[in-house]
């Protein structure tokens, strides 16, 4: 019996949709959902090919009368960003998503939908299983590990993919035309410590920050959305100032490409202050709820008393002083917007993770821009401020920027075609966002890219929801985009 989820319009798209996120799909443990991928493909009567680092590519004809159209290369990543909300239970890596319709949206339950990039992958597995839509040939490229590195991009080599023009299916905004995208790099601040005993007597306690909205790390950065590592840090830092407490653990976000939601400390503090420095918590709270009221409306925080089998070992004082002014001095969000395209953010931050206990702490950043050198500097930056704290930082994983050709041949056709059904403009515009095709047109540079999709709201985080409609606007412009594609010359 067909899921509810299955039986939206177009069917063939959301029953592909239901049956991939029935398989799971983890970043770096794609291994499920590439050999489920490589078994449907098969039942369709086409072959697959993986490459060296995982990719899978499959090429499709031409339907009767296209057989001289240019061909087009459809591309989407196969893995998804998992985040649940705390409590929930769920296991990325052998369960599937429970969805659930909501009006005109679908949702997961507690946890992030995959519909970034999901619905791309569904729309492409429905168009490879037609039999009666017409499309020039067609190169379907399946990529991995997008969303923690991008390693299936950059590992794919020059000379597989034979089509001129690719139509990367993983925008959030359904009027808006991807042509350009920023670059990334992954920044770590590594630092070790002599930890210090508990003072016999003393009492141990948790203060949680919770509930922040999260999101996109460079879609959602320009929002104004609370970052949970530095909320903490700056509630530890004023109460510090009154009270001597030390930290005995620290744990706060996830994934580098989603803002942080939660962050639990660990604390050891006379029992005797207590209750003045839950006040003093509380009073530096009211303006961080005030700061966040629009943005994180959600956002809270709890203290609560723990055993002494809680905490065995703290920082040293001079260590947790110097450490947490040097997260104050991280910097977060936005670093400058661009000089060229109004609105658009030119580079940015992100303190994704923080992690404190056993001798050693870990600053995870993932910063983005679509100037490199700028980039660069403000890695710098996030290394100056960490050196505060004799941290010592390195960057791994970085990724080039796609530059803009807003009068390409298949931008100016989707305009047209955009223009034609729906009787307006669409947006097209570069991104905050670390997309593929900036990697792969360094290996492919002839290639003609758009990337575009259906609206998809609160991605990287458990809000994460798409729209029907939206999908069906989508699915409808794919299809008539395939159609007018042009003749290949050359």
């Amino acid at each position: 019996m067909e899921t509810p989820i299955a039986q939206l319009e177009p069917r063939p798209l959301w029953q592909s949709f239901a049956a991939l996120n029935a398989i799971p799909r983890p970043s770096k443990k794609e291994a499920q959902v590439v050999a489920w991928l490589r078994s449907h493909v098969a039942s369709l009567g086409l072959t697959s090919e993986v490459d060296a680092v995982g990719n899978v590519l499959v090429r499709k004809p031409a339907t009767a009368g296209m057989e001289g159209r240019a061909t087009v290369v459809l591309q989407s990543h196969l893995d998804m960003v998992c985040q649940q909300n705390e409590g929930t239970g769920f296991d990325f890596e052998r369960e599937g998503i429970r969805m659930r319709v909501d009006g005109d949206w679908v949702r997961a339950e507690g946890t992030t939908l995959g519909a970034d990039n999901g619905i791309g992958v569904a729309a492409i597995l429905a168009l490879l299983a037609s039999t009666d839509i017409a499309h020039p040939a067609l190169e379907a490229l399946f990529t991995i590990d997008e969303e923690t590195g991008m390693t299936g991009a950059l590992g794919l080599q020059g000379g597989w993919l034979m089509g001129s023009i690719l139509l990367n299916l993983d925008t959030e905004d359904d009027d808006e035309l991807s042509i350009g995208c920023a670059g990334g790099i992954d920044v770590t601040s590594r630092g070790t410590y002599v930890s210090e005993p508990v003072a016999p007597g003393a009492l141990r306690v948790s203060l949680a920050v919770f509930g922040g909205s999260g999101g996109h790390s460079g879609m959602d950065i320009h929002k104004g959305i609370a970052n949970a590592n530095k909320i903490m840090n700056r509630l530890l830092l004023v109460t510090g100032e009154l009270f001597d407490f030390r930290i005995a653990t620290l744990e706060g976000g996830g994934l580098r490409n989603a803002l942080p939601r939660e962050s639990r400390a660990v604390l050891v503090l006379d029992a005797e202050d207590r209750e003045a420095w839950a006040r003093a918590v509380a009073e530096a709270w009211r303006e961080v709820a005030a700061e966040h009221a629009l943005t994180d409306p959600g956002l809270a925080y709890s203290i609560t008393d723990l055993p002494e089998t809680a905490a065995t070992g703290v920082l040293p004082e001079d260590v947790q002083e110097a450490l947490l002014m040097a997260i104050a001095a991280v910097p977060v969000g936005i670093h400058r917007m661009s000089p060229a395209m109004p609105g658009l953010v030119q580079t940015s931050n992100n303190l994704a993770r923080v992690t404190l206990g056993d001798g050693s702490v870990t600053l995870h950043c993932l910063t983005r821009s679509s100037v490199a050198s700028e980039k660069h500097d403000l890695v710098r930056t996030i290394a100056a401020a960490a050196g505060l704290a004799g941290l010592a930082t390195e960057t791994a994983g970085g990724y080039p920027g796609w530059e803009p050709r807003p009068d390409s041949p298949i931008v100016a056709l989707m305009r047209e075609v955009y223009r034609g059904r729906f009787g307006a403009e669409p947006r097209v515009q570069a991104c905050h966002a670390g997309l593929e095709c900036g990697i792969l047109g360094t290996n492919y540079p002839g290639l003609d890219m758009v990337s575009f999709g259906p609206n998809i709201r609160g991605a990287h985080s458990p809000d994460e929801c798409v729209q029907i409609s939206s999908v069906q606007k989508f699915w409808g412009y794919l299809l008539e985009v395939l159609q007018r594609i042009p003749a290949h010359h050359g």
